[in-house]
C-alpha cells in the first residue's frame, strides 16, 4: 500500500515562529501517522538529537497567539504548550518514528522545504535585475517551481483556473485548463 501525502497538506502546517519555518508536534504525529505522545516520547527519549536549533518548546506567549491562530478545538485538551520542528528537526524525527507514514511524509517535507528555498534564491537572483535573457529564464524557473508547489493533481471537467501571484520583483500567472 503506497501512503500519499499532498503538498498542500504540508505546506498548510508549516507556520513561522521565532523567525523559523516550523511544524508543531501535533501536526508533525498527524503527518507521520502517529499520536502526538509518541512524537514527545521520542523526543524525550532521545534528547541527544533534538539540540535548540532541531526544537524547542513554544513559550506561554507563543502558545497563546498560536491558539487564537488555530482552532481552539485543536488544542483543547492540552495544557502543554506544544513543541515547534525546524526543518532539522522534522528529518531528525524522521530517523527515530521509523513507519511508512514518517518515511512518506519525511520525503514531501524535504521537496517542499527545497522548493520553497529554490525559489526564494530565484526571487532574489530576479531582485539584482540580471540581464534580460537571464531574467526571461529565472521567470521560467520561478513559474515552474511554484506550479509544482500549487499543482494538488486538482480534478477538474471543463474549466479554466487561474492563480496570479505578485512578488516584488516576478509576477506569476498560471492558468490550468482540464478538459
Amino acid at each position: 500500500m503506497k501512503i500519499s501525502i499532498k503538498h498542500e497538506n504540508i505546506e498548510s502546517k508549516i507556520l513561522e515562529i521565532r523567525g523559523q519555518k516550523v511544524i508543531i508536534d501535533r501536526d508533525v504525529a498527524e503527518l507521520y501517522g502517529v499520536e502526538t505522545k509518541r512524537v514527545n516520547e521520542a523526543v524525550k527519549n532521545n534528547p541527544d538529537k533534538f539540540p535548540e536549533s532541531y526544537l524547542f518548546e513554544l513559550n506561554k506567549n507563543e502558545f497563546e497567539i498560536l491558539r487564537s491562530k488555530i482552532s481552539t478545538t485543536k488544542f483543547a485538551k492540552t495544557r502543554v504548550a506544544p513543541k515547534a520542528f525546524t526543518e532539522k528537526g522534522l528529518y531528525m524525527i524522521a530517523t527515530v518514528l521509523k513507519s511508512k507514514a514518517a518515511i512518506e511524509a519525511t520525503f514531501a517535507i524535504i521537496e517542499i522545504f527545497a522548493k520553497v528555498k529554490e525559489l526564494t534564491s530565484t526571487i532574489n537572483e530576479l531582485s539584482a535585475n540580471p540581464p534580460k535573457e537571464q531574467q526571461q529564464s529565472l521567470m521560467q524557473k520561478s513559474g515552474e517551481i511554484i506550479s509544482d508547489l500549487l499543482d494538488n493533481d486538482l480534478k477538474m471537467s471543463e474549466s479554466e483556473t487561474t492563480i496570479e501571484l505578485n512578488f516584488a520583483v516576478l509576477k506569476f500567472k498560471h492558468t490550468i485548463k482540464k478538459g
